[in-house]
């Protein structure tokens, strides 16, 4: 985008004037006193602690209460691969979410690497400054590596928030949608379009929360993921085996037959007849944004509930009902690594907040509900203390 393209006088841009983040000082800076304190000669004891026992940073500096936000800008949004000063604006607007939902402090950071090796360097090299690492916008399948050599390396959270964020919310309003519908988790027929960094971890969180993964069908571009595709590497060859027990193959039409809910993480477009093709009193969840793989209005003719990414539409599936809670409850208990079960009692926290007032155009909270982000940091606790992953 040219310089020319800039409306000074736009709303939007006018926000990000100078940016959204800024540096305050928790500590009173007024005297000389003040400044023996915050700094020398005071600080030395502090550090001389720290030194002793590591520990100790979590108590005494902004450690325990800091995320990083990490991106290489490879998959920014739907702009995909804008690089990291593109990528900026982005990773600002999720520290502010996080600090404005969740009370974490979080300091975006946008690599100018996409080489797996450096930007697991990197990240390996400032992480003592951070009490988590939210991995943000790196396209599939390298995000899979990057968080998993993070996650083996460090003693800190690493969760990559396209991943889990979106797998979370959406078993949280899956739950909730099948309660409506009177419905059991592990009774549904699901078919899940995509097979990119949200596809796969939808598919294993459904799994963790009670979904048979002999019940799901995953897609991809070339269409059902199974036995019979040649060539399949890495996590989509885990999902062929996982998942697809029919053996079926062919075509998101294919996949959709039969099928009770449709989860859609891909943006490419699947057509009303393929919908029309789904079991009577269906879930559509059409996730792309801003342009849903089927239309919200068109999906309700053919199905029961209807949910999707955007906010202009009921049931929006958005990230910040979970990561801003599931750090807080990370960083209250002191975790060492995020788990299965710290996520998907992240799910069920988010859906019980609505439990009680469930209707097919409310299967989730509003972003903006002030219950979400506690509710999510207590369960999250309390599970990472069950899963003994605390510090």
């Amino acid at each position: 985008m040219s310089s020319s393209t800039v409306d000074p006088a736009d709303p939007v841009f006018r926000l990000h004037r100078g940016g959204k983040l800024a540096v305050a000082s928790t500590v009173p800076l007024t005297s000389r006193e003040d400044l023996s304190l915050a700094y020398t000669p005071g600080v030395a004891q502090v550090c001389a602690a720290i030194a002793a026992d590591p520990r100790l940073a979590d108590d005494y500096t902004w450690a325990g209460h800091t995320v990083a936000v990490v991106t290489d800008g490879s998959a920014v949004l739907g702009l995909g691969n804008i690089g990291p000063h593109a990528a900026m604006p982005v990773m600002e607007g999720k520290a502010v979410l996080f600090k404005q939902f969740g009370g974490v402090d979080a300091v975006p950071i946008c690599l100018n690497t996409q080489d797996v090796d450096e930007i697991v360097a990197a990240v390996r090299a400032l992480a003592p400054s951070f009490g988590g690492i939210n991995l943000e916008d790196i396209s599939a399948p390298r995000c899979f590596e990057v968080e998993r050599r993070l996650d083996e390396a460090l003693d800190i959270p690493v969760f990559h928030d396209d991943q889990h964020g979106t797998a979370i919310v959406v078993l949280a309003a899956l739950r909730n949608a099948a309660a409506l519908l009177n419905r059991k988790l592990g009774d549904l027929r699901v078919a899940i379009s995509g097979a990119g960094a949200a596809g796969v971890a939808v598919t294993r969180m459904l799994v963790a929360g009670g979904v048979n993964p002999e019940q799901v069908v995953v897609c991809d571009s070339r269409g059902i993921l199974g036995q019979h595709r040649e060539g399949l590497t890495g996590t989509k060859a885990e999902l062929a085996e996982l998942t697809n027990g029919d053996g079926r193959r062919g075509d998101v039409a294919e996949a959709l037959r039969g099928a009770d809910v449709l989860i859609g993480v891909s943006g490419g477009q699947i057509p009303e007849a393929a919908v029309a093709g789904m079991a009577p009193g269906g879930i559509v969840f059409a996730l792309a944004n801003p342009t849903p793989e089927v239309h919200p209005r068109v999906a309700a003719q053919h199905v029961a509930v209807v949910a999707t990414g955007r906010s202009d539409h009921p049931n929006q599936i958005n990230n910040v009902l979970a990561f801003p809670g599931v750090f807080r409850g990370a960083l209250d208990a002191r975790a060492t690594r995020i788990t299965d079960g710290m996520k998907v009692a992240a799910a069920d926290a988010i859906a019980g907040v609505v439990a009680d007032s469930l209707a097919p155009e409310a299967i989730v909270p509003s972003p903006l509900d002030p219950r979400v982000a506690p509710a999510v940091a207590e369960a999250v606790a309390e599970a990472a203390r069950r899963d003994g992953v605390t510090r």
